[in-house]
């Protein structure tokens, strides 16, 4: 019973057309719920288990809000969506989130940590770097997002399901141009033995030959071969997140004097907070970023100090401590 739940979920997710991340994580946390209490079908329970359940994930498992508002999300779709018994007032506030600022890295700092990465990855993380792109953003670009001549990289399908515009550092073209004929030999290959680049949704039915196109071959195309999510064909995805982690994780490890998180979203970050300090309008980094709300760009102005608005600590004044 709880699979042909499970299904339906999935079924009414794909519908909507979200995303295959968004379908995981759904599923992840209806799963946990039937789970925590005792495989009892969700139909069969109401407001009152799911305030449980939240309850117990913030005080028991101290998850993070976003986290709690996640599992939330998924509940709330399995209960409007699938089962057609939409909650009601729950009876509390969700947890809120504090302001966060993330970590950024100096250009010294950035580039010790790209010279000490190898092979693909050094093109990678220097795109992150010079065009602010998330780094599932990257690794899903395809060759017809590049426009050499104008130097700008489209973003399909970003987050919010947004396309937009960055650009494309002409330091970088060159690299960019080496990979895309790597890609390009990839894709011959592949067309050899029947095979062709993942492609989104239903596209593969509205044009049956497009797997034939180099255009719609990745930029970093997966090393290996797997089967579709969606209609189960099997194809070439892209490069996976966790290769590049595992790589940024071993180049980071070798300098123990940076005392800093990195991640790949760090150097999204580094790279709207320099464009701020360089003096760039916080608008055209809204744009750049692909945030919808320029307060979400403004996290950056908390960043820079001095530099963004020229406040100097009062010791700093010529106080004499003696």
């Amino acid at each position: 019973m709880a699979s042909q739940l499970l299904e339906s979920v999935r079924q009414e997710i794909r519908l909507r057309q979200y995303s295959v991340r968004t379908e995981h994580s759904y599923l992840y946390w209806i799963r946990f719920y039937i789970r925590f209490h005792r495989l009892a079908h969700p139909a069969q329970l109401g407001d009152e288990e799911v305030r449980a359940f939240l309850s117990w994930l913030a005080s028991e498992r101290r998850v993070a809000a976003n986290t709690q508002k996640v599992a939330l999300n998924a509940l709330n779709f399995l209960y409007r969506n699938v089962l057609e018994k939409p909650l009601g007032n729950l009876g509390f506030e969700m947890a809120h989130t504090g302001r966060y600022l993330p970590t950024v890295l100096t250009a010294e700092e950035v580039a010790k940590i790209f010279t000490l990465l190898q092979g693909i990855y050094s093109l990678i993380f220097p795109l992150l770097y010079g065009t602010g792109m998330r780094i599932s953003e990257c690794l899903r670009l395809r060759l017809q997002d590049l426009d050499y001549q104008r130097r700008t990289i489209t973003i399909h399908d970003g987050k919010g399901k947004k396309d937009r515009m960055t650009l494309m550092p002409s330091s970088l073209s060159s690299l960019i141009y080496k990979q895309q004929a790597i890609a390009l030999q990839q894709h011959d290959f592949d067309l050899a033995n029947g095979v062709g680049p993942s492609l989104p949704m239903a596209l593969s039915r509205k044009y049956p030959t497009a797997w034939q196109k180099p255009g719609w071959m990745f930029l970093f195309p997966s090393t290996t071969l797997c089967n579709h999510p969606h209609s189960g064909v099997l194809c070439r995805h892209h490069l996976h997140q966790t290769a590049c982690r595992k790589a940024l994780k071993q180049a980071v490890a070798t300098l123990p004097q940076l005392h800093k998180r990195v991640s790949c979203h760090t150097f999204r970050h580094s790279f709207a907070s320099q464009l701020l300090a360089s003096g760039y309008d916080i608008r055209t980094v809204q744009e750049l970023l692909g945030h919808s709300d320029v307060r979400t760009t403004q996290i950056y102005t908390h960043l820079l100090g001095q530099h963004f608005s020229g406040v100097v600590s009062p010791l700093d004044r010529g106080l004499d401590l003696g």
